[in-house]
């Protein structure tokens, strides 16, 4: 069993999300009727739901039988109660969006924070949050949770980051979840972006319907977000997932883990941008790349993605060849896991889109060929929101937990009290 950490504040929020879950679980419901699967006592339970009808998390709806005295008051989930928040990190710009307790996204937004410092970055962050939960639209309802998506490796339940490779040492071992908690005073969840865009995807794409996915995201970094039998595939230490450090080029270029020839330190958008730079000047003044950069002075990804549709370009030559990169390494994640689909998003996603044709190609001809035939490879409907959009769903997952769950959870609350 997990051990709460060691504050009443902590077993008072776990004992509320717990019956949080409850209600929506098995609504109607009493409140004596909490109070014996729970364990907490009538007081506690009476606090709790106190709490949740003044906000609006919980309604009454009506009376139960009675069993020899007053008739028990019913208790109903209110969906329309509440948001969540969402927020995906990189470098140098973070998405943050809102989803409402249906699981509706209602609101994204980029915002420019450089998180090479943790503490300077996280406090921008807790700022923005704060000032668009107090925004005019959204201060009839409370918010009950933030969900972050992290690129990196995590010790995800305790909301630390293990290593950042694209953000830098100062995050090494940094306690994400602890210093956001303390600043916006409220539930935080953390989770890797491509394991959180896996569940977004799950939820809100194209895998509604498929309980064995992987979704491959291809943006700064490279990594992919695994769903078996409809869980998330976190590995021994919480860090499967990283085919980014797959090896595909003998003695290639250096990448930030310390290896070579990394998928990353080919396919990731910074291996793109230096190879570019430095190739520039030796492109053709008439090639769409070489105008944009004439013109502009600089060049974006988004420069190179848009001029690749130019067949025999610079640009789609080069990501011809990223094509061919990518579709070895979903052949290869093909192979490991047998999913039903395979999900291409992240911000290199429009690029994927023009080239989907290689990719599929290169997978029919690495991967194994019965597996593959049965492999549904797709770009995500979701685009950049899934970092976002799956951090939303981090938060309502862990409210709206399975009823085995929700007591383990209430046990580790009772245990704390009673030690």
């Amino acid at each position: 069993m997990k051990k709460a950490p060691g504050n009443s504040k902590y077993v008072k929020k776990l004992n509320r999300m717990a019956v949080i879950n409850l209600i929506k679980n098995h609504e109607p419901i009493s409140r004596q009727q909490l109070a014996e699967i729970t364990g907490l006592t009538p007081p506690a339970i009476s606090g709790i739901i106190r709490e949740l009808l003044e906000a609006g998390i919980v309604k009454e709806v009506g009376l139960d039988k009675s069993t020899g005295g007053r008739r028990p008051i019913k208790l109903s989930f209110n969906p329309d109660a509440g948001y969540v928040f969402g927020v995906e990190v990189t470098r140098f710009e973070t998405f943050v969006g809102t989803c409402d307790l249906k699981n509706n996204p209602t609101d994204f937004r980029t915002i420019k924070i450089d998180m090479s410092e943790p503490k300077k970055g996280l406090k921008k962050l807790a700022a923005v949050v704060k000032e668009i939960m107090n925004e005019e639209q959204y201060k009839e309802k409370p918010f009950l949770g933030v969900g972050v998506a992290f690129p990196g490796l995590l010790y995800a339940f305790e909301g630390k980051v293990k290593r950042s490779i694209n953000l830098g040492t100062s995050w090494d071992f940094f306690p994400v979840k602890q210093v956001l908690e303390k600043e916006i005073d409220m539930p935080v969840f953390i989770e890797n972006n491509s394991k959180a865009s896996a569940l977004a995807e799950r939820w809100f794409g194209g895998a509604t319907e498929c309980r064995d996915l992987v979704y491959v995201n291809l943006g700064e970094g490279i990594s992919a977000g695994v769903i078996i039998n409809d869980r998330i595939l976190q590995g021994a230490q919480g860090h499967a997932g990283e085919i980014g450090h797959m090896s595909i080029q003998k003695d290639g270029p250096l990448c930030n883990c310390g290896n070579r020839g990394c998928l990353e330190s080919v396919c990731g958008i910074p291996a793109i941008m230096r190879k570019v730079k430095n190739e520039i000047s030796i492109i053709p003044d008439n090639d769409p790349l070489k105008k944009l950069w004439a013109e502009k002075g600089e060049i974006s990804i988004e420069d190179i993605i848009s001029s690749s549709r130019i067949k025999n370009s610079y640009s789609h030559n080069l990501l011809k060849q990223v094509a061919e990169y990518i579709g070895k390494a979903i052949a290869n994640v093909i192979n490991f896991y047998n999913p039903e689909c395979v999900f291409i998003g992240g911000k290199m996603a429009p690029a994927a889109k023009y080239f989907i044709d290689i990719i599929k190609t290169a997978v029919n001809t690495h991967a194994f060929p019965e597996i593959a035939r049965s492999t549904d490879i797709q770009i995500s409907s979701l685009q950049e929101k899934a970092g976002v959009m799956g951090a939303c769903a981090l938060v309502l997952r862990d409210l709206f937990k399975p009823d085995s769950d929700i007591l383990e959870d209430v046990q580790q609350a009772l245990n704390y009290e009673e030690a």
